[in-house]
């Protein structure tokens, strides 16, 4: 079967800063840094970048072109050539396992983005100002309730197939002709509505009435102002070290797949920082301005502090629905502004559901539409769950988005820094590299990236795993069952794709 291959390295560092750039960057990175000392949170924020986020984005790249060279574009297979052992391949099912369960509540949120979109354009909740109204349209929107706003679920599921669609038929174009294509267009228009959004909030006026808090300037100092003394609080490098995992995309496989479509001795050096740096001015620049800043100038400090505590929903559903009604043309700055998320939401969206159309195309030998056209079938039917019973959702992002990322994340850097072997590793990372890697990463990835991500993981088993373990409602149980049939059934394709095929070095 003849690869296909990205046409442009601009292309490839696009898409791979479109699957980086997500709801996260806009919505969850603001409110860390709000709740863990503001300012203070940048210096672990950018220790972690340093000592985590680029030097395994370096490794995720290399590995991932490595792996392409035996026609493997999933972790699986690429781990099963770093690691010629029997358990090695099964390790890798995490990297197939992760992206596609999250995609089963991504690709929902997503097309939420959309319809927010189009209800703001439309003026369909056009007076509801305040978070309990928005709360209540968002409610009989996604089906909980019925009121005067929707009645059963035909929006949520209209919206659900569109995204669903768009996403299926970005992937059936292929690398070059579908993904690189999208994420030359999706990008660039991001950022345009970014840049937008950023300029008419630093212009904001406080509302009449509003307090003395309620500026601009207070609103970004909520963020930036740096609270040293959370500098001695361990949760607060915890939670640092987690945002910059979780913001560039390393430990999802995503990376390795994307990397898989180069040549031999193209580089990954270059590719690898730009990334990281578009995902880090996407974050840090825009999301860090955005919206925070305008629940501030109209709510105050102390409420914001209250949405913030509500989670991204919150922010990004309600309240932004809210502050966007009170400015002219406040439709269209609404309109914007959920069209923003939705170009983040697709371009990740795409990425994480391309590991599965690999295994099945490469695995198998379908054609790519066929593989696109199962993997959409099974979204599809495992989605139903994540839009009909509560808590799934949380439930699957838990296990699926959070404890398998760290996992799988700790395994990586030992295998790629102990097992494979940190100068193998070195002169994949250094082959037809456009810069210079400067020699101190080797022992950062050897010895610091895998003892940081040790601390970080075995830091949120203590924290976060007692909770999730105790009794739980029936629909919580369902969703931990559908996770282990997602994994039985991947290891076993995996087995399959996987018996015939060598495991000594080309």
């Amino acid at each position: 079967m003849i690869r296909d291959r990205w046409a442009t390295k601009t292309g490839l560092i696009l898409a791979l800063a479109g699957n980086a750039i997500g709801l996260g960057n806009f919505l969850r990175f603001p409110g860390q840094a709000a709740a863990n000392g503001g300012g203070a949170f940048m210096i672990p924020y950018f220790l972690s970048l340093l000592l985590i986020g680029i030097p395994l984005m370096w490794a995720e790249c290399a590995m991932g072109r490595y792996g392409g060279r035996f026609g493997h574009g999933h972790t699986a297979g690429i781990f099963h050539r770093l690691w010629p052992h029997p358990i090695s391949k099964y390790i890798g099912v995490f990297g197939i396992f992760i992206p596609f369960t999250v995609a089963l509540y991504y690709i929902p949120i997503t097309s939420w983005c959309l319809a927010f979109s189009w209800f703001s354009f439309s003026g369909a909740y056009e007076g509801l100002v305040t978070r309990a109204e928005i709360g209540d349209f968002l409610k009989a929107f996604q089906g909980w309730e019925s009121n005067a706003h929707f009645h059963g679920r035909g929006a949520l599921y209209f919206f659900f197939l569109l995204t669903l669609a768009l996403n299926l038929m970005i992937l059936t174009g292929g690398i070059a002709r579908g993904i690189e294509r999208f994420a030359k267009l999706a990008l660039p228009a991001l950022f345009g509505l970014a840049v937008v959004l950023v300029i008419r909030v630093l212009t904001l006026s406080p509302p009449a009435g509003a307090g003395p808090d309620q500026t601009v300037l207070s609103g970004l100092g909520f963020v930036w102002n740096p609270d040293l003394r959370l500098l001695g609080d361990w949760k607060v490098w915890m939670s640092a070290a987690g945002q910059v995992f979780f913001t560039i995309s390393v430990g999802w496989g995503i990376i390795h797949t994307y990397t898989s479509y180069l040549g031999p001795d193209d580089d990954v050096a270059l590719t690898g920082l730009s990334t990281v740096s578009l995902n880090e001015f996407a974050e840090i620049v825009l999301g860090g301005t955005i919206a925070i800043t305008a629940s501030v100038v109209f709510f105050g400090i102390i409420a914001t502090q209250d949405i913030v505590a509500g989670g991204t929903f919150d922010l990004g559903f309600q309240a932004m629905a809210i502050i966007f009604q009170q400015l002219p043309f406040g439709s269209l700055l609404g309109g914007i502004w959920f069209l923003l998320l939705f170009f983040a939401g697709l371009t990740s969206a795409v990425a994480i559901t391309q590991p599965a159309v690999a295994l099945i195309q490469e695995g198998f030998g379908v054609t790519r539409g066929r593989a696109v056209a199962l993997v959409g079938l099974a979204l599809l039917t495992l989605s139903v769950p994540a839009l009909w019973w509560r808590g799934v959702l949380d439930e699957l992002d838990f296990w699926a988005g959070t404890f398998a990322l760290l996992l799988f994340g700790f395994a990586e850097a030992v295998i790629f820094g102990w097992i494979f072997g940190i100068e193998r590793g070195w002169r994949e990372i250094t082959r037809g590299a456009d810069i210079r890697v400067p020699a101190i990463v080797k022992p950062v990835l050897k010895y610091v990236t895998p003892v940081f991500l040790g601390a970080i993981l075995l830091g949120f088993v203590f924290q976060s795993l007692g909770g999730p373990l105790e009794s739980a409602p029936w629909q919580i149980w369902g969703a931990r069952g559908l996770m282990l049939a997602i994994f039985i059934g991947l290891a076993s394709m995996v087995r399959v794709a996987l018996r015939a095929s060598p495991t000594e070095d080309a």
